[in-house]
């Protein structure tokens, strides 16, 4: 099996149906799906027993705690979290990166791509990804668009004393030790807004800092330095979208 696709989620019973009519609209059926449901009660036991799924549901403490657990009960070759509300960009998505590792002479261990991403009003913007080597600056892209070599994973987890920016450590930590990757130049996700990233921004930039000290990803100045710029571009992007997105949408990416 090449995929598995983890999908976490807790009392977002329309998020969790958009997400499955994603994957059943994929051409490439080599995957399977887990969903780690954290015992909701809007009606997602009822829909879960229609579903075809490995499915846990049980409270848990958190979302990284559930996305560890989808991390133990996964398969495939790699690994995918794309949770409840979150969808692939195209019913191609699978298939594209299947065939793309069948002309890789190595295989990869991180493959990522870019993303589109949708604002409250319904528009959707297309989000490039950045290089690998600029992860110091934050997500190189949304975490929906990234797939993890499940063997180079090993005992790596989500560290749980994070609540908003463990994905940050855990991509830096992954591709500390993942000497292969594959970008992508496509959307590979569609991300749902107002995610708790999003509605927590201060404290998401605030643990991407510490993030950065402990595992010595940046020295003090720069730290500070990239904290500033991410709080500058959180303000463009609230008070001035447009300009946000023309410039967001013109950085190069070299791999």
């Amino acid at each position: 099996m090449l995929f598995s696709i983890v999908t976490i989620t807790y009392n977002h019973l329309s998020g969790l149906k958009s997400t499955a009519g994603s994957l059943k609209k994929q051409i490439c059926d080599d995957y399977e799906w887990i969903i780690i449901d954290g015992a909701s009660s809007d009606g997602t036991a009822a829909y879960l027993e229609e579903v075809s799924a490995d499915i846990t549901s049980e409270p848990d403490d958190g979302i990284y705690d559930a996305m560890n657990k989808g991390i133990e009960r996964a398969q495939g070759e790699y690994v995918l979290f794309l949770n409840a509300g979150d969808t692939l960009a195209d019913d191609q998505v699978l298939f594209k990166i299947k065939e793309r590792l069948l002309q890789e002479k190595h295989t990869p261990d991180f493959i990522y791509g870019d993303a589109l991403e949708s604002n409250h009003a319904g528009k959707i913007f297309y989000k490039p990804a950045r290089s690998v080597k600029r992860q110091v600056f934050g997500m190189i892209t949304h975490h929906q668009s990234i797939f993890y070599r499940r063997d180079t994973v090993g005992d790596l987890r989500y560290d749980t004393f994070y609540q908003i920016a463990a994905d940050y450590k855990f991509t830096s930590q992954f591709l500390k030790k993942a000497p292969g990757y594959l970008y992508i130049p496509a959307p590979l996700c569609c991300f749902e807004p107002g995610g708790v990233s999003q509605r927590q921004a201060k404290q998401a930039r605030n643990e991407q800092y510490q993030i950065r000290a402990e595992l010595s990803m940046a020295s003090p100045l720069l730290n500070n330095a990239i904290y500033y710029i991410q709080t500058v571009m959180f303000m463009l992007k609230r008070g001035l979208p447009h300009i946000y997105w023309v410039s967001r949408s013109h950085r190069n990416i070299n791999p």
